[in-house]
């Protein structure tokens, strides 16, 4: 049987330092999975890769040979030995992968509880998987869950009251290191991005005097920097802008370092002295980490803001524990609905093997009968298969009737008793949840794909 492997990284579990090596933007994660399915028996695959955490949802063959396999692609990206990085990495099977998924994709394993932006990450990771053809029934199902979850938690629970994101707790830090305030600060923006657009509108709205916004893209970010009433600048006038910027913001995909210490220092060195502070929401990190030992400049990098978010926790813990239960709930829709694919294959196992077992207790006797006339073997044969369908009809009929969270783990149990080796589930039945049928599921894949 198929296994669901979730296998990552997050700011729970390793420092930013980590992070960046390990991150999988587009273009690298394409690669990734293109290689990982080359070498590992992996179906099915959707990588999630954000400021916050590097993570792989797999359907396998082979759990263990996949985790390793993992694990020894990740160690090599990031130049780190396998053992080092092993205390870093988690993994989740089955229904406990989907409640990661779950909890993540509702805000529960964010830096900042119950953010928004993690909902729309988590649908654009699907969306580029079902792109690149490496999702299946399995992952289509989960992800359609997952978001289902995610917006359930939101209009259920108020986890998502007085909004906190990454950018809005960058604001909030510059606002407390900044005295009088941000009213009338000159802000740089490096970045076009969706959290460079939420930093943008969170500076614009506390007062900030000209927003600065520097990209390659260069009709994007004259677009944002009209939205936000400042100016779009390029990166080779970038030095000029950092000369009369209070507060420079960060949130690049770039591999690269965009600003070094030798470029900073000569940038602060036409400052007269005046502070700078830098804030680097990107991972991999956009500012080299030695930029924070200039004279007059402070740096940031999400890891810091830990601190600032761990302040707003108890406000949300209450909804936190609302929006659990929910996701209980959801897990058990889950659950059912991935035992429900495993009974039958399980059913089918168990009967194979106890027939097996009754054939061969015959074929080993059947020397011992010498005076059995042959319509007599043929009557013990058909006493041991009515043996073998008496003993199995009463766990059958129960097998099929579970409808609870709790079918895959019975299954997997029922499995493990027995020693058996369930038979794959037929492709075309995989994916579809109780009642939804095949030309469904395409339209429900395809209207993903058009939004």
């Amino acid at each position: 049987m198929s296994e669901l492997l979730a296998i990552g990284i997050s700011h729970k579990t390793a420092p930013v330092e980590i992070r960046e090596r390990l991150a999988l933007p587009d273009a690298r994660a394409t690669q990734f999975v293109r290689d990982l399915r080359g070498t590992a028996d992996v179906h099915e695959a959707v990588t999630l890769s954000t400021c916050n955490r590097t993570e792989l949802y797999l359907v396998v063959a082979d759990a263990v040979e996949a985790e390793g396999r993992v694990l020894s692609m990740l160690s090599s990206q990031a130049g780190i030995r396998p053992t080092e990085l092993a205390g870093s990495i988690y993994s989740h099977r089955n229904c406990d992968a989907a409640r990661h998924l779950y909890r993540v994709t509702a805000g529960l394993e964010s830096m900042v509880v119950g953010e928004a932006e993690i909902q729309g990450q988590v649908k654009r990771a699907y969306e580029t998987a079902l792109a690149r053809d490496s999702t299946g029934p399995l992952t289509n199902h989960l992800f359609r869950a997952a978001l289902a979850a995610g917006k359930r938690v939101r209009s259920e629970t108020a986890i998502a009251e007085r909004q906190l994101s990454l950018p809005s707790v960058a604001v909030a830090l510059a606002r407390e290191l900044l005295t009088p305030g941000l009213e009338g600060r000159s802000v740089v923006i490096v970045g076009t991005g969706e959290t460079s657009e939420l930093t943008a509108r969170a500076l614009s709205d506390s007062g900030c005097r000209t927003v600065f916004v520097a990209s390659r893209r260069r009709d994007r970010a004259l677009s944002l920097a009209r939205r936000f009433h400042g100016e779009s600048v390029s990166f080779d006038e970038l030095p000029s802008a950092l000369e009369r910027a209070d507060i420079v913001v960060t949130a690049t995909a770039s591999p690269h370092l965009l600003l070094e210490a030798r470029e900073l220092g000569e940038v602060m060195g036409a400052r007269n002295g005046r502070p700078m502070l830098l804030i680097d929401l990107a991972v991999p990190r956009d500012i080299d980490a030695t930029c924070g030992t200039i004279d007059g400049v402070s740096l940031y990098d999400v890891d810091d803001l830990e601190a600032v978010v761990a302040r707003n926790r108890r406000v949300r813990q209450a909804e936190a524990r609302k929006a659990e239960g929910l996701i209980e709930q959801e897990i058990q829709q889950f659950a059912a609905w991935l035992g429900s694919l495993e009974v039958l294959p399980t059913i089918s196992s168990l009967r194979s093997l106890a027939t097996e077992i009754a054939e061969q207790v015959v074929l080993e006797n059947a020397g011992k009968w010498e005076s059995a006339s042959e319509r007599d073997l043929h009557r013990v044969e058909d006493l041991a298969r009515a043996i073998v369908n008496r003993l199995l009809h009463e766990p059958t009929l129960r097998m099929k009737e579970l409808r609870d969270g709790r079918v895959h783990a019975r299954m997997a149990l029922v499995r493990e008793l027995f020693g058996l080796e369930a038979e794959e589930v037929p492709e075309a039945s995989k994916g579809q949840p109780p009642g939804l049928g095949e030309a469904d599921e395409l339209a429900e894949v395809r209207e993903l794909r058009r939004r």
